[in-house]
């Protein structure tokens, strides 16, 4: 049952004040999405990429990096470092969502995660010259940080929003992400495009932006720190032991509790496959930009910021169409369109800019809503108490943490030295995963959950 029919009766003049506290919380929640979308737009998004490719370009000697022994070319090192982050993610955020769900304290792992994310974000600053390995390091541990900040985060959502909220609330945070992220990348638009003006060169502009961003992540940290409740654990598995023994012993109830829940298992598939392609196109998109089609950075930071802008209103709008037709039909509409963008991506004309921006505008609409609705769609599929430990396993595919994308984005750019067949090779990502999640059965996998269903499916 929902959060309101569980409260009793506010008979003999007492007001009911649940929705107004719930309400308050949401709102300091959105605040998280503004803070850390700083470091996924103006660092992983847009600067990273290209500035850890020109360092590497520095040490390279015959175009080749060793990289543990192995010799890569500079350009496949972006997609590599996030590979990389992915797989130690998939081994540490499940233990970390087994822990989680055994605490009351999620807003205080939530934010001490994300200050420990800008700490490294802003070791960025220092990294010059031919000096790869210290920007490799620093931004494994902040996107790993940025991934565990996010398990907390969505895990809260489910304790701060009742079921036919919880579209609404998730897009709305999604468009707070955008206009946040997108507003600090404006002014770092300003900063690098007219470095000159400022009298720094271009490489220091991308560092102050990168440290700009680690600043803006910790700052607004504190809103969601002060205003969220730290909400008790419930039904909680019971095991014995130290805390990594008690870990291990939660994420094995996890995995075989998750054989009783199959809709839900089948999503986490689907998941798997569609979001490895979004989130390989974002991270990529700003490299692709420059290197393939041979724009200034200046330019495809203006790109990306018009994308985050479109994306504000494109959450808002996916949202509201959920609510007329369902989250699910939403995010295969989502995916459709995807797969017409990496089509497009692999024709586009050098150095055209309108084509270019109608690209942007496209993956603007679609972005925010696709990755809005997949997270509140998840959390009707997951049993109240073990929302940590189910979106841990969510997040090991999540935002920034893709394998498998990057993977055969950087392995399709090392074989045919192009950033177009390699974009276009992840229209199979948006295929596969929009076929499995057409197979998942939305009702079923609410009941099997003990949530109660939305006005609509």
């Amino acid at each position: 049952m929902s959060d309101e029919t569980r409260k009793p009766a506010h008979g003999h003049g007492i007001a009911d004040l649940t929705p107004l506290h719930r309400a308050a919380e949401q709102r300091s929640w959105y605040f998280y999405d503004w803070a850390n979308s700083a470091f996924a737009t103006t660092v992983a998004g847009v600067l990273f990429g290209p500035y850890i490719k020109a360092i590497a370009e520095e040490a390279a000697v015959d175009n080749r990096i060793s990289v543990l022994g192995i010799a890569i070319a500079p350009g496949a090192l972006p997609p590599f470092i996030v590979t990389a982050s992915t797989i130690i993610s998939a081994v540490l955020l499940p233990l970390l969502g087994a822990v989680a769900d055994r605490t009351s304290r999620k807003k205080d792992l939530l934010a001490g995660f994300a200050w420990a994310g800008a700490l490294a974000t802003s070791l960025l600053f220092f990294v010059t010259g031919d000096n790869w390995q210290l920007g490799t390091l620093a931004f494994l541990v902040a996107n790993l940080c940025f991934a565990a900040s996010a398990v907390f985060n969505d895990a809260i959502l489910p304790l701060i929003s009742t079921e036919n909220e919880r579209d609404r609330v998730s897009t709305r945070g999604w468009a707070y992400g955008y206009a946040g992220g997108g507003l600090l990348l404006a002014l770092n638009f300003i900063l690098v495009t007219f470095h000159d003006t400022f009298g720094v060169t271009e490489g220091l502009a991308a560092r102050i932006s990168m440290l700009s961003a680690a600043v803006w992540w910790a700052a607004f940290t504190f809103i969601p720190f002060r205003g969220l409740k730290n909400h008790p654990p419930h039904h909680v598995e019971a095991v014995t032991g130290g805390v990594v023994s008690r870990s291990f012993g939660q994420l094995g109830a996890t995995l075989k509790d998750m054989r009783n829940y199959p809709v839900a298992l089948t999503f986490l598939v689907a998941y798997l496959f569609f979001n490895d392609g979004i989130q390989t196109v974002i991270s990529q998109a700003s490299i692709y930009g420059t290197d393939e089609l041979g724009f200034e950075l200046g330019t495809v930071l203006a790109t990306y910021l018009l994308v985050q802008f479109v994306a504000v209103g494109g959450a808002l709008l996916f949202g509201r169409l959920a609510g007329r037709v369902g989250a699910k039909r939403m995010i295969v509409v989502g995916l459709g369109i995807w797969c017409a963008i990496v089509t497009a991506a692999l024709v586009l004309p050098d150095g055209q800019l309108v084509p270019f921006l109608l690209l942007g505008v496209a993956i603007g609409i679609v972005l925010g809503g696709t990755q809005a609705l997949a997270r509140s769609y998840f959390s009707l599929l997951i049993p109240r108490g073990k929302e940590a430990e189910y979106f841990s396993f969510y997040h090991a595919m999540d935002r920034g943490t893709s394998w498998f994308g990057t993977l055969v984005f950087g392995l399709v750019y090392q074989f045919t030295d192009s950033y177009r067949p390699a974009i276009f090779a992840l229209i199979v990502f948006f295929v596969v995963g929009g076929l499995l999640l057409m197979r998942v059965d939305t009702e079923r996998g609410i009941r099997e959950a003990g949530n109660d269903l939305p006005a609509v499916v």
